[in-house]
């Protein structure tokens, strides 16, 4: 069974690729991955504010004594809250790409264009394969238009494609209006792949004590569906790499993905919750469901159930949301 994809370039054994996560910070748990059959890895994130807190620190430390300004300075976020910082960074990605022998896709976390994109050449030159572009940004202004922060987004690519020469991915959040659009224009913009979608962390809120508390949830199978709608209309309209991220925990989910056009498809929470020899499992399983119904590879079964190859293309629009709206056929519990 010929399980091969190819990916940013990349010509791959399997689509099942690990995404970025705490699995990727320490060169143990890579090689570990690695072992377990993992055909890519994606490195933990480092953020925007990581980069700009350093540059936070480094100004306070040679413009101003801390005493100096203090209210001003209050809005500045405290340095140590940044821990990470790009030293430490590239140093991780050096002694990965030392350590494993698959492609070590590098990853930044940010929302605006800034000196901190220039980070980006220095990442390539510590040997990483690839990098993973992840626009994670909450729009509180009135003032901001969905068009500005398109734009923006649009504009921190074709900066960064032309920056460095490692192919750029975008991992996409699905609050668009029109996601085609945006993905359209940011393949434009040199983007070689696309990465279907961010998981948002939503804080919750302490009652009692007036807080409000950070959660944090693994991801599951149900959340898969968001995933397949968007593949199976991007398959075969943006000429580009795509994967699958959020909710594939079993092989059938993966193969659902590649159905619908992913190239590759990312895991973490289940990892999380198995370990890295789960890897094993879900390659196996994958090449055991293919065998079972007769495919003679991965490429033939990709985006066989997409938007433009599937038998009923209304379901992936409109048409599906007005049917199951119509077919309840429950009965309300009476009142107590």
């Amino acid at each position: 069974m010929d399980l091969s994809t190819q990916y940013l370039g990349f010509d791959l054994p399997h689509p099942i690729i690990v995404g970025a996560s705490p699995l990727s910070t320490d060169v143990d748990s890579m090689r570990q991955l690695e072992d377990a059959g993992a055909s890519m890895i994606v490195m933990h994130s480092l953020f925007e504010e990581e980069l700009q807190g350093e540059s936070v620190a480094t100004s306070m430390a040679v413009d101003s004594p801390k005493e100096q300004f203090a209210e001003a300075m209050s809005y500045l976020p405290e340095p140590e809250e940044y821990v990470i910082g790009p030293d430490t960074y590239l140093d991780r990605v050096r002694k990965a790409k030392d350590a494993v022998n698959i492609p070590v896709v590098a990853s930044l976390n940010g929302t605006t264009r800034g000196g901190w994109l220039r980070y980006a050449q220095q990442i390539e030159d510590a040997g990483a394969d690839a990098l993973e572009l992840n626009i994670y940004r909450v729009a509180t202004h009135v003032n901001l238009t969905a068009r500005e922060l398109e734009l923006e987004s649009v504009e921190m690519v074709r900066e960064l494609a032309q920056t460095i020469s490692i192919p750029v991915a975008v991992k996409l959040s699905p609050f668009y209006t029109s996601l085609p659009n945006i993905a359209a224009h940011l393949v434009d913009a040199g983007a070689a792949g696309l990465v279907i979608f961010n998981r948002f962390y939503q804080p919750d809120i302490n009652v009692n004590e007036l807080e409000l508390e950070r959660t944090l949830s693994l991801s599951t199978s149900s959340e898969l569906p968001l995933r397949l709608r968007w593949l199976a209309i991007f398959s075969g309209r943006v000429n580009t790499s795509l994967s699958a991220t959020g909710g594939i925990h079993t092989a059938l989910d993966a193969i659902k993905a590649v159905m619908c056009g992913a190239h590759t498809c990312q895991v973490v929470s289940c990892l999380l919750t198995h370990g890295p020899q789960y890897l094993k499992t879900l390659v196996t399983d994958l090449q055991q469901w293919l065998e079972e119904h007769e495919y003679e590879s991965i490429k033939q079964a990709c985006g066989s159930m997409n938007l433009e190859s599937c038998p009923d293309p209304n379901a992936y629009e409109r048409a599906n949301y007005m049917h199951l709206l119509r077919s309840w056929t429950g009965t309300m519990q009476p009142g107590r």
